[in-house]
């Protein structure tokens, strides 16, 4: 029996039970078909956006999306807030649920997110943390269902660093049965306590959860193949050091060799084309890395709907 989601909030992909997450996902398509008919469901409503990172993808889409279905979001950049420096996090969650319907936080520490959920009454969205970004990850199983039909099954493979979009992949195919391998340098794995949990959720659906340091092994027959920067916000100390690292982990023409011959190619943006991938593979006729940047407009609408209580 399927409840409502109304008033919860999003801070991690597994927030979200399997049912709830497809229900997500039902909606995100339905709204990307047909937005006639949500253009006034937030009619009313304001969505406060909280910025301690510069995000072209996150404050368009979120922001349109509010205007889209007929409500406001107001941008709160870094230096109008000063997130634990100015006012403590306790202080703005209690402040900005007495005066939006939603806060939507894209934040360096995830327990800054965890702090805003802990004391706002209204629903709070993680926009990104530096553990997860459960977002990006509605977006991408959106994107993975409209180019293979399916979640369940698929084989997934992401190369690159075990970050915080990779943490949400796992979770992601974890709870819709998508078998997820982690392609990466040894010592650049994902958080242990992260793979262990989504191993446990994926014995429920069926998806096997691994990780891998091997290339070639771990890429061979992928049905979708993901990749992200090799160095986040805030690792950019290290970005040179990274780039030899990571380069034996480019998805490039050869890579895209071991996989399936209509393999579907992702990556999250911004792209620095020639290091993680090379441009050619990202203008492949099985790329939908732009169709993956717009379905966060229509996944977050879906998600804003079902938290705001209007679906």
């Amino acid at each position: 029996m399927s409840t409502s989601m109304a008033g919860r909030h999003f801070v991690n992909v597994k927030d979200l039970s399997p049912e709830e997450l497809a229900r997500v996902l039902d909606s995100a398509a339905k709204v990307k078909r047909q937005p006639a008919e949500f253009r006034q469901k937030l009619a009313g409503k304001t969505l406060a956006m909280i910025f301690q990172k510069p995000s072209l993808r996150t404050r368009v889409s979120f922001e349109a999306g509010m205007t889209q279905m007929g409500g406001h979001a107001i941008y709160l950049a870094p230096t109008d807030i000063s997130l634990g420096k100015r006012e403590t996090t306790e202080d703005i969650a209690m402040v900005l649920s007495r005066m939006a319907d939603l806060i939507m936080a894209r934040v360096f520490g995830h327990d800054i997110v965890e702090d805003l959920a802990k004391h706002s009454r209204v629903p709070v969205i993680n926009g990104l943390s530096d553990h997860e970004h459960p977002c990006q990850t509605l977006a991408d199983l959106q994107t993975i269902i409209e180019r293979r039909g399916r979640l369940a099954g698929q084989r997934f493979v992401y190369c690159g660093d075990g970050n915080n979009v990779a943490h949400s992949l796992m979770y992601g195919g974890a709870l819709t049965g998508m078998h997820v391998t982690i392609v990466t340098p040894k010592g650049y794995e994902p958080n242990a306590a992260v793979l262990e949990e989504s191993r446990q959720l994926g014995r429920q659906s069926g998806a096997e959860i691994t990780v891998t340091n091997d290339l070639e092994s771990g890429v061979r027959g992928a049905d979708v193949i993901y990749t992200d920067v090799w160095a986040s916000m805030g690792q950019e100390a290290e970005a040179e050091a990274r780039k030899k690292i990571f380069m034996p982990y480019q998805v490039n023409a050869r890579v895209m060799s071991l996989t399936k011959s209509d393999c579907t190619v992702l990556h999250c943006l911004p792209a620095h084309y020639n290091e993680e991938i090379t441009y050619d593979v990202t203008r492949l006729p099985g790329s939908a890395i732009f169709d993956q940047a717009e379905n966060r407009l229509h996944a977050q609408k879906a998600l804003m709907l079902h938290l705001a209580g209007a679906l």
